[in-house]
């Protein structure tokens, strides 16, 4: 079984200026809650490819990729969904050195690594987070349900349909009587 590693001692790597290596983890992601209901990694050890580079002085270059899913209800029609999503993200590390004017703001101050210790957990749910869409659907033609009656309009086809309702704002006119 693969180790779960939470945050990682970049420090530990003992990288030269310019030196760089791949790592291979394992990071759980948390469920995330979307709409009021919640969404599951599949699987929840999720195995990620750490890249690190070091950058002048004590700061660091970083690329994290994976790939996973989230299993839970389609937010369209409730039958369960399994979208799958590959990430790509970076983050540069820069810290300012002691006596260093503050010309460039947090641009390059990420905010995963603190005192060269970097929280892969976080950052992960994070990317996640950032990758997904609008809405996660059980495939990208879902129907949804009927505003009428509620039925799945993935099952019941394009025959499905209501007769239409007059209009309530017009319902004063029915009362009238000619004579």
């Amino acid at each position: 079984m693969a180790l779960r590693t939470d945050s990682f001692d970049l420090g530990g790597l003992d990288l030269s200026t310019g030196e760089g290596r791949r790592l291979e983890l394992h990071a759980a992601i948390e469920p995330l809650v979307l709409g009021g209901e919640e969404y599951r990694a599949a699987p929840p050890l999720v195995p990620v490819s750490l890249d690190v580079s070091r950058t002048t002085g004590e700061g660091y270059a970083l690329r994290l990729r994976f790939e996973t899913s989230l299993e839970g209800p389609c937010m369209r029609c409730l039958e369960p969904a399994a979208p799958a999503f590959a990430i790509d993200a970076r983050e540069v590390s820069q810290p300012r050195r002691a006596g260093e004017a503050d010309e460039g703001g947090d641009e390059l101050h990420s905010p995963y690594v603190q005192d060269g210790v970097l929280d892969l957990a976080a950052w992960v749910r994070d990317a996640l987070a950032l990758t997904l869409p609008a809405a996660l659907l059980c495939r990208p033609d879902c129907a949804g349900l009927c505003p009428v009656c509620g039925a799945d309009l993935n099952r019941a086809g394009p025959e499905h349909g209501h007769e239409r309702q007059p209009d309530p704002r017009w319902a004063k006119l029915s009362e009238l009587r000619f004579q």
